[in-house]
């Protein structure tokens, strides 16, 4: 008897196993990542390195004409390079190895526009070929931007240019070992030096590169390399300058469409949830307002609460992060870039440090065929290979964490066993609260990597609802943290009559100086506007009255207030209005232009004295599908409205899709009225915006 029973439990036991084994993997839903994708993504974050001619010329776009003897650094430190990406969590640096004024880091023999004819080394220097063994010495991989467009090269717009283009590209992925990721800039075509010719060539950028025939040389030359931008690449610019992806995300495109010209650039956001290919998305930013280092924007650089924003909108939102870091004219990464970069990691490694989720009780309401192959344990084991699956019917799902004792919570990462697909459109996070579920936030997509942000919750409880997906859910890593309360920095503004306001999260105080000292709680705290018309350096920050914690210092320059100012002249446009471009606002707009009044168009300004001043700047309107931006323009300054000279001319580089504050500098002048000309435009309207004109003092 006892024989027969155990005969029968071990054939039970046989049978549980059979089934278990029996159980059908998930099968890929859609489009799905190569390995080289999926090595890419799991990088996360790393460097863009812009450094050439125009950090010498203190342009951000240059024209082509200028001289490779301008290139000569006299601190270049690759290394210092590598290690600063390197202590900041980085996987990698991508270096512009040519920007559109065609001027090369290597010795190219197919150019004399490189270092070879530059004083730095004696011509013998190559920047790629240090930057190369850097990387290796760090433990970091090595990308690379080649400019498709060459604002120098005779040929450019001719067919012989794309085998020079070809060339050079063969040279990169030959001589300097693996190339991670090859970058494509967009910008392609317009005016330019070309040899001297000095004229406008416009390509289509689809058709003129033959992408198809350049890329097939790519991969055949080197298969590692994944290809970002222009043509049919594998990753995809997330339409934006600013680092950040949309709330939904998808890794997929039309690319089909998109090689037609079929696609918006602003779709790259979200991508497309139908799309046929995979193509994620990297967030490209800058450091500083610009992509090359100037000088007057060494007290610009990000704050921290825009750089922990730009990572929780990009990595946080299935996307890759490309910070960029742009060496000095010593050629090392500035003193204020690393200072910001260092707050920056600092805080989010703080962010993730608690982990909550770890050790407890897991359940779902379904997991595949009840295999614990497939487990919601799954989900927290550590494991990337490893993901909690739902039968192949089964598109919404719940899976609960259930905490030994009430615990904080205000972060939530999860991600998608994306191998075989990105699948989830909707999801729900609830918390139980004193044994009431509360729902804590809604979203759309997961992909590779989702992380939410919430106000922190005490829960017994987490449940994650899946509430709408296009095949059977598949969830890799589940992860819920308690992050240090973030106090953001406060808003500083003042008008033109300089009336100084400040503000900032509910459950905060403002402390303040005026002198340059470091604010503290034994600064002045601020409580109603107040006048400060002089030239002054505010500094404040933001005090959690709750938590004690204190924000970043915001720091906030002004020279002196525009209460004299008016506009005395314009050549078209509004008049009632037109006080707004000197308002100390810079999201008030005017515009100039219409059909009958076409560019060049001017505003003429009064300061009401005479002043020393040594630039101005140009406010761009910064919000819309439509800016009317500037791209060319003349400054010229008069102490009596009638004699003028003119202090500076030439373009607004990647002013469509880097809309930022314009600085201009020129040698100090005294001048009390000053002239403003808007010379050629972006788009092809007749109206031209300006939201501020500013001098610098």
């Amino acid at each position: 008897m006892k024989q027969l029973l155990f005969s029968l439990c071990f054939l039970g036991v046989l049978s549980t196993v059979s089934a278990q084994e029996s159980i059908k993997a998930p099968q890929p839903f859609g489009p799905v990542p190569s390995q080289k994708q999926m090595d890419w993504q799991q990088m996360e974050f790393y460097a863009f390195i812009h450094f050439s001619l125009n950090t010498f010329t203190n342009k951000e776009w240059g024209f082509g004409d200028e001289s490779p003897q301008l290139f000569n650094p006299t601190a270049l430190d690759v290394r210092q390079w590598a290690r600063v990406a390197k202590e900041a969590g980085m996987k990698g640096i991508i270096l512009v190895a040519k920007h559109h004024d065609g001027f090369c880091l290597w010795p190219s023999a197919y150019t004399e526009r490189s270092v070879k004819n530059a004083p730095w080394k004696n011509g013998k220097g190559d920047v790629v070929k240090e930057l190369a063994a850097a990387c290796k010495e760090y433990g970091l991989k090595l990308g690379l931007y080649l400019s498709p467009w060459d604002r120098n090269h005779a040929d450019y717009g001719k067919p012989a240019y794309i085998s020079y283009f070809r060339n050079q590209l063969k040279e990169l992925l030959t001589n300097y070992g693996e190339v991670f990721e090859m970058w494509f800039d967009g910008a392609n075509g317009g005016d330019g030096y070309y040899g001297g010719a000095n004229e406008i060539r416009k390509i289509n950028t689809l058709d003129y590169y033959d992408w198809e025939e350049t890329y097939q040389l790519i991969y055949k030359i080197a298969p590692k390399t994944l290809v970002w931008g222009i043509g049919p690449s594998e990753a995809r610019w997330i339409g934006n300058e600013d680092g950040f992806a949309n709330e939904t995300n998808w890794s997929l495109l039309r690319q089909k469409d998109d090689l037609a010209g079929k696609v918006h650039y602003s779709e790259y956001t979200s991508g497309h949830e139908d799309g046929e290919k995979w193509v994620p998305g990297e967030a490209d930013v800058s450091i500083r307002p610009g992509w090359f280092y100037h000088a007057s924007e060494d007290d610009k650089v990000k704050s921290l609460d825009q750089m922990v924003d730009i990572y929780y909108k990009s990595i946080g939102r299935n996307a890759t992060l490309l910070l960029n870091l742009p060496p000095d004219k010593r050629g090392l990464i500035n003193e204020n870039d690393i200072r910001r970069l260092k707050e920056f990691t600092a805080t989010i490694k703080a962010d993730f440090r608690t982990e909550v989720l770890a050790k407890t009780r897991v359940t779902a309401n379904n997991y595949r065929g009840n295999n614990d192959k497939y487990a919601p344990q799954n989900a927290i084991d550590g494991n990337k290979n490893t993901y909690w699956a739902t039968d192949d019917e089964v598109k919404t799902a719940s899976i609960a964490f259930e905490f030994k004792k009430p615990t904080a919570v205000n972060r939530l990462l999860l991600q998608e066993y994306i191998q075989l697909g990105q699948r989830v459109k909707a999801f729900t996070v609830e918390a139980k609260i004193d044994g009431k579920w509360k729902t804590i936030a809604s979203q759309t997509t997961i992909g590779y990597k989702r992380i939410l942000r919430f106000d922190r919750v005490v829960a017994s409880a987490l449940r994650v609802n899946i509430t709408d997906s296009k095949a059977s859910i598949l969830l890799s890593n589940i992860q819920a943290f308690d992050a240090a309360v973030f106090v953001r920095m406060p808003e500083i503004s003042r008008d033109k009559n300089g009336l100084v306001r400040m503000k900032s999260e509910q459950g905060s105080r403002i402390y303040y100086t005026l002198d340059g000292s470091v604010p503290s709680t034994k600064s002045v705290l601020y409580t109603t506007p107040f006048r400060y018309p002089k030239a002054v350096k505010i500094q404040a920050i933001a005090i959690d009255t709750l938590e004690k914690r204190s924000s970043a210092i915001e720091i906030a320059k002004y020279g002196m207030s525009k209460e004299n100012w008016k506009v005395v002249s314009v050549s078209s446009g509004d008049m009632t209005n037109v006080q707004r471009i000197i308002d100390g606002d810079p999201v008030t707009d005017w515009s100039f232009g219409n059909e009958t009044h076409l560019l060049p168009q001017e505003v003429i300004i009064d300061m009401g004295a005479i002043m020393s001043i040594k630039g101005f700047s140009y406010v761009p309107k910064q919000q819309g599908h439509h800016l009317n931006l500037i791209a060319n323009y003349e400054f010229f300054t008069s102490l009596d409205n009638v004699h003028w000279s003119r202090q500076s001319e030439g373009e607004f580089s990647n002013i469509k899709n880097n809309p930022i504050e314009q600085i201009k500098l020129f040698s100090a002048v005294n001048a009390r009225y000053v002239k403003f000309v808007a010379k050629s435009a972006i788009e092809k309207g007749n109206n031209h915006t300006i939201c501020e004109i500013n001098v610098i003092e």
